[in-house]
């Protein structure tokens, strides 16, 4: 089941001209999960991720009277989450273990008997091990393209980088984790 994407630009236009708080509830569930995921794959703990996704988006409330001159909401959202991230690992030089609680999976549960779910699992769990070994550049692009559904453009916006070399990150990516599962499952 898909959910119908918003209309970012009239969101936008809502805030901006008519301060709507509903407007504003819809941008926020529309954006957090993606500028948290994003925040999380650079600064690996959660309550500085949340952090950042709450600024981001409190940030584009406080100025909302501003938000017409701004092109594109969501590349907008990502480069301003890409620089608080930036900024919290600067300023916080000793980098933290990831730890169990921070690693979010989403379950879904289905009529799949215990051997099934646990082999789901594992496969799961192997596949993310695999997109955490990923330099974190292939890593960052992998995520904005296959999990948060940014574009080649959008992705390179973010990045601040050209969109040849966000397709060499994503080929790069998919043939690292291509071959680290097909090692993993070559030798069981």
């Amino acid at each position: 089941m898909q959910t119908q994407l918003p209309d970012l630009s009239h969101l936008v236009n809502q805030i901006s001209l008519y301060n709507s708080q509903q407007a504003y509830k819809e941008l926020f569930k529309y954006l957090y999960p993606a500028l948290f995921s994003f925040s999380f794959s650079l600064l690996k703990s959660r309550e500085p991720a949340e952090e950042v996704a709450n600024d981001v988006l409190i940030s584009l409330w406080r100025n909302r009277k501003s938000l017409l001159t701004i092109r594109n909401i969501k590349i907008y959202s990502f480069v301003m989450a890409r620089n608080r991230s930036l900024n919290v690992i600067n300023s916080d030089k000793k980098h933290q273990l990831l730890a169990i609680d921070d690693l979010e999976i989403e379950m879904v549960l289905s009529d799949l008997d215990p051997e099934q779910s646990l082999i789901n699992g594992e496969l799961k769990e192997k596949l993310q091990d695999a997109i955490n070994s990923l330099p974190k550049q292939c890593k960052m692009v992998f995520k904005l393209i296959k999990e948060d559904g940014c574009s080649y453009k959008e992705t390179a916006s973010i990045l601040n980088i050209s969109t040849k070399t966000v397709d060499a990150h994503l080929v790069t990516a998919v043939k690292k984790l291509t071959v680290l599962l097909q090692l993993e499952y070559k030798l069981k």
